[in-house]
């Protein structure tokens, strides 16, 4: 198989008897399970090249894929968490002896006068995970983008969360119009609204296997309150960046 996930692009392809599985190269890492072989992007400007198909009727002409699109940027000033990049995986997929051109989305801004920016997106083949939308600041909806993850709104403004894609969730929404910031959605989960001067929490990730263990990204980012803080969305993990605190008026964080 081959993993590609935006932030980390991977692909399961195999390799172990190459008049079985089909020969492949590309990747800033590859790995190799027993039959199968990871290759992992994290950044764009490589191609992942397929040179021979495999006799095998299974594996022979497929590959397994992971891609996310980068995470959103959380907003400044009581903000909202930013929303997870979309998260989507199959296996199957039918490549033939060509280059796939990769492009792996960088995680969004967080926001220094106002909303965070989303993310970017990332690419394999036919395959498209949106950056996830941005968190927004206070008395600001949060952001919406394509497929991905919507981002939570800021504090105080009791306005609405960024709606969530096909490969994602909504972001939560502020309800009282309070200093806390909600979180961003996730690829598990809706972000958690907020009611109070309390921190939303971003929405559950994923779990996926595709690298041999289990591992959770596309997390949505965490709100904000008055004297608490977000954080930084991790690095190709496609996770939300985390808004950032009201007093004194703090910046956004990165998406991942």
């Amino acid at each position: 198989m081959t993993n590609f996930y935006g932030q980390y692009i991977g692909f399961g392809a195999g390799g172990v008897a190459p008049a079985a599985y089909m020969t492949a190269s590309g990747g800033h890492s590859t790995d190799d399970d027993g039959d199968y072989r990871y290759h992992t992007f994290t950044a764009s400007g490589s191609s992942f090249t397929v040179s021979e198909l495999g006799a095998d009727s299974t594996y022979g002409d497929k590959v397994e894929y992971l891609v996310i699109g980068g995470g959103g940027g959380g907003g400044k000033d009581s903000g909202g968490g930013a929303g997870s990049g979309a998260f989507r995986t199959a296996t199957g997929f039918q490549v033939e002896e060509a280059a796939y051109s990769i492009t792996v989305g960088n995680g969004g801004a967080g926001g220094t006068s106002s909303n965070g920016t989303a993310g970017g997106n990332s690419t394999f083949s036919t395959i498209t995970s949106n950056g996830g939308g941005y968190g927004a600041s206070a008395w600001n909806a949060g952001g919406a983008n394509g497929n991905a993850s919507g981002g939570g709104a800021g504090g105080l403004g009791e306005e609405a969360g960024g709606s969530g894609g096909t490969y994602g969730n909504a972001g939560g929404n502020d309800l009282a119009g309070n200093a806390g910031g909600s979180g961003g959605g996730g690829a598990g989960a809706v972000g958690q609204a907020t009611g109070g001067d309390t921190q939303g929490s971003g929405g559950a990730g994923t779990a996926s296997s595709i690298t041999g263990s289990s591992v959770t990204r596309a997390v949505g980012g965490q709100g904000a309150n008055t004297n608490n803080n977000g954080s930084t969305g991790t690095a190709n993990y496609g996770n939300g960046g985390g808004g950032g605190k009201g007093s004194p008026a703090t910046n956004g964080f990165n998406g991942g």
